[in-house]
């Protein structure tokens, strides 16, 4: 049965949707079948898939509205090795729509449940905000992954989404879990990064993952060809830590398995 993993940081810019993508591409490569879900209107893990968001014909908006199944949205990420349900600006309607919809929250957990036992991960992008597309990602999901840049700003932002997290456990979904604290664009030169992730390592120690993401050009790169950095350039720093950091979810998932 597979794990679904929400990948959330209501701050712009820190790596979420590169770490959607290239971990969609690197656990792939680990011989897993992985289904990423495009939650964010932004519909740029669409694009960095390789995916026209203006021309798909059925994408998650449809898939939260129940018009369509997840089966029936899914499209093969070109090269990348996994399957994708496509975002584009139509998911702005559909967080109107839920807004007033019954069981707002539980649309696209009811829509996962039909697909989970097809995947070993599905990972949703959810949008830089906590709206009801994140808490749709969050009811759905057995974990979440923060992706977070050691900067000055980091533990504040993180503080609202525990809160929120707090509250979908309590409300809604008492399996959620913190998936893992990702340390992003570090840059082991900069005092600054190393002080953050030295607080992030001191509040959190066993949810901060091992695997740091550095500061990568390939990383910047690659979604302007529409690829993962993985098939960009395989062996660059970026490339190289995703790999690592899809070995370690792996591995924690097999652990976690294997004591339930």
């Amino acid at each position: 049965m597979g794990r679904i993993i929400a990948i959330a940081n209501q701050k712009g810019g820190v790596g979420k949707t590169t770490t959607c993508v290239n971990l969609a591409a690197a656990l792939a490569m680990n011989k897993q079948r992985v289904l990423l879900v495009d939650l964010d209107p932004q519909g740029n893990a669409t694009v960095g898939s390789g995916i026209d968001r203006n021309n798909v014909r059925v994408s998650g908006y449809h898939v939260l509205m129940d018009e369509v199944s997840v089966r029936e949205a899914v499209l093969e990420a070109p090269g990348g090795g996994f399957d994708l349900v496509p975002g584009n600006g139509d998911l702005t309607a559909a967080e109107v729509a839920l807004m007033d919809a019954e069981s707002r929250e539980q649309h696209l957990r009811r829509q996962l449940a039909r697909v989970r036992d097809s995947y070993d991960f599905v990972l949703v992008d959810c949008p830089p905000s906590l709206n009801i597309l994140t808490v749709n990602a969050l009811v759905a999901a057995h974990g979440v992954l923060i992706p977070i840049q050691c900067e000055y700003y980091a533990l504040e932002g993180l503080t609202a989404l525990l809160d929120t997290i707090h509250r979908v456990q309590e409300q809604a979904n008492p399996e959620l879990q913190i998936q893992g604290l990702l340390r992003t664009m570090f840059d082991p030169r900069n005092n600054l990064a190393t002080q953050v992730g030295a607080q992030l390592l001191q509040h959190f120690p066993r949810q901060v993952y091992s695997t740091l993401i550095p500061r990568n050009v390939r990383l910047a790169e690659a979604p302007s060809h529409g690829i993962s950095a993985i098939q960009y350039d395989r062996y660059s720093r970026g490339s190289l830590a995703y790999m690592a950091l899809a070995s370690e979810i792996i591995r924690k998932n097999m652990t976690a398995a294997a004591t339930a």
